[in-house]
């Protein structure tokens, strides 16, 4: 077995694992300094809207030896307009050009055909209406809300409010990073970016269903028990899952980070640049948040129930007698030592009883606790 597969058995088994729960609000501060940055970006600076929302016209060249720089300047020379300039992998250009009519966009072809040095009948013009764009951001948004409801509903029924509630938090927390790092990096938001968007959210739902099911397993009969309180198990169960979680993320990673980083990067594919990032960074964002930000909501909306909150109280008065009864049974066991001692000349026969007294109640406390959920006693 591997040394990661080891490690995930034994995060499974409960025998190591971190404390994720008990240091939740480390992990609400990160995350809420992350969203404020987030949608400063975007009050500040907006989202860098494509033409398909803006409308405007597209000009394809199939092959030209002027330089990306030059092509805009003529471009926005010609138009008036701003200009964006992607060099495509066979050595053409792309061109787009915002709001722009039937009549202007003719003139600007006819324009950038002269400065361009190439046949006016081997630049590809397209137009694109900005009605289109708000019938396109409208459905998204429509089919945004449906999804959220829909999602809310079937958690609920098949899980709980709570974990509803936590796994809605989550998907808001995915969805605004990853429109704050459009925001700051300046990525063009097409129509592929709202499929990116869209996209991410199942697979955020998965990583936090994944670790939802553990729980609700691992809470089944909760109150009838006095070892465990909920937040434990929550812990124990993001431990169990946490191998699973990372594995399945990265590996959905990795294609989409070639998209991203050799796709649009090296080989200049620039039109893959808009649906890559808004999957690489929801998916990151995704795995996070399961794992720091929804099953610790959980626990924290579950504590506030009056039976999970009697049955923290249960175990935790219960390891407290159990810390005092060893205490007093280790004073007494040192006391009979002394004694023995005393009595036999120092041989040291009557040591043994008094250490597996101590040793017993610590040995009973320690075994099948939850990993991280806890001091050992």
């Amino acid at each position: 077995m591997s040394r990661l597969g080891d490690l995930g058995a034994r995060l499974y088994r409960g025998e190591v694992g971190y404390d994720f729960i008990g240091k939740r609000k480390i992990w609400y501060g990160i995350s809420i300094l992350i969203t404020i940055t987030a949608i400063a970006a975007l009050a500040v600076r907006g989202l860098n809207m494509g033409i398909e929302f803006k409308g405007g016209a597209v000009f394809t060249i199939s092959k030209t030896s002027v330089s990306e720089v030059q092509a805009r300047e003529d471009a926005e020379k010609a138009s008036g307009h701003d200009a964006i300039v992607q060099k495509l992998g066979n050595g053409g250009m792309r061109i787009q050009v915002t709001e722009l009519d039937t009549q202007q966009a003719d003139k600007v072809k006819q324009q950038l055909a002269k400065d361009l040095k190439v046949d006016a009948a081997k630049i590809n013009a397209d137009l694109v209406g900005p009605s289109w764009g708000a019938t396109i951001a409208n459905k998204a948004w429509m089919g945004l809300g449906i999804f959220m409801i829909l999602v809310v509903i079937y958690l609920a029924i098949a899980f709980e409010w709570r974990m509803a509630v936590a796994a809605l938090i989550a998907l808001i927390h995915d969805l605004t990073i990853t429109v704050g790092v459009y925001t700051l990096v300046g990525f063009e938001v097409t129509p592929g970016t709202v499929i990116g968007l869209l996209t991410i959210l199942g697979y955020s739902l998965y990583d936090t269903v994944v670790v939802f099911d553990s729980l609700k397993e691992g809470a089944q009969g909760i109150t009838k028990q006095t070892r465990w309180t909920y937040s434990e198990i929550a812990n124990r169960s993001i431990n169990s899952t946490l191998v699973r979680s990372i594995n399945t993320t990265v590996v959905a990673l990795l294609p989409v980070g070639a998209l991203l980083f050799i796709g649009g990067g090296f080989l200049g594919a620039g039109m893959l640049n808009d649906i890559s990032l808004s999957l690489f960074v929801g998916l990151a964002a995704g795995a996070y948040s399961s794992i720091f930000i929804a099953t610790p909501l959980v626990a924290d909306l579950k504590e506030s129930d009056p039976q999970i909150k009697a049955l923290k109280k249960r175990v935790l008065a219960k390891r407290a007698a159990a810390a005092a009864k060893g205490e007093e049974a280790a004073d007494e066991a040192v006391g009979a030592a002394g004694d023995t001692d005393g009595a036999d000349g120092g041989d040291g026969v009557a040591d043994a009883p008094g250490a597996a007294a101590v040793a017993g109640p610590r040995g009973r406390g320690g075994r099948g606790r939850p990993s991280g959920s806890g001091r050992r006693r």
